[in-house]
């Protein structure tokens, strides 16, 4: 282990930590008027900041008991398939979503914004943002790629994971600590960013799902072509 192994990990960190589950949806929360949001962001974060590393153990560990249960099945032809559907129907998907597409067609953009709740809404909200990232969080995945390469034995490479999912949970802390000694000053700042992130958004979700969806389709037609 070496502090440039380290060093380049906690910049990927902070990559991931600029991505709409992980900062997006916090600003959003942050700006809810009432107190009770406070813990409501903190089991966001903590769910968000759970399932990257519990994607990240399992890719460690190169998900090797569900390939020994499971492997011929996933390896079979109907799975394959199944993939490529997903696949395609994800890029397709983009295309509804695309807000320049939807302005030719007359129709008003799609607006994602978070919906705020008790503590299990906050929980699916959580689930649902890394699941929609997961597929396309090239730091996160260059991280683990890093690790693997390293060779770091597992007393080692578990808390540096542990640590790069608290990194990337720390933008929203820090704006939630200064909004509790400077909230006249943060929340116009705060409001700025909301909507710059409103008007942007919807593209930003169509390109997510135009790539997952590429991605998916071309790693399973090899297996298929003739």
């Amino acid at each position: 282990m070496t502090i440039g192994l380290l060093l380049a990990l906690a910049a990927l960190a902070l990559v991931d930590s600029t991505s709409f589950g992980t900062l997006g949806i916090p600003v959003y929360l942050l700006l809810a008027s009432e107190r009770a949001q406070t813990p409501r962001l903190l089991i966001y974060l903590a769910t968000v900041a759970g399932f990257y590393f519990l994607v990240g153990v399992a890719l460690m560990l190169g998900l090797s008991t569900l390939l020994e249960h499971f492997g011929e099945a996933l390896r079979s032809t109907p799975a394959y398939w199944a993939q490529f559907a997903l696949g395609a129907g994800l890029f397709a998907l983009s295309y509804q979503v695309d807000p320049k597409r939807r302005a030719k067609l007359g129709k008003p953009a799609h607006r994602f914004e978070p919906r705020v709740g008790g503590p299990r809404v906050m929980v699916a909200l959580a689930l649902t943002a890394g699941l929609l990232e997961v597929a396309t969080m090239m730091p996160y995945l260059a991280a683990v790629g890093i690790m693997t390469t390293s060779e770091l034995p597992a007393g080692q490479w578990v808390p540096v994971l542990g640590g790069y999912v608290l990194v990337m949970i720390l933008p929203p802390l820090a704006l939630l600590a200064l909004r509790a000694v400077a909230r006249s000053w943060l929340e116009p700042k705060l409001e700025r960013l909301r909507a710059w992130m409103t008007k942007h958004t919807a593209n930003a979700v169509s390109w997510t799902l135009a790539i997952a969806g590429v991605l998916l389709a071309l790693n399973a037609l090899p297996h298929l072509a003739p």
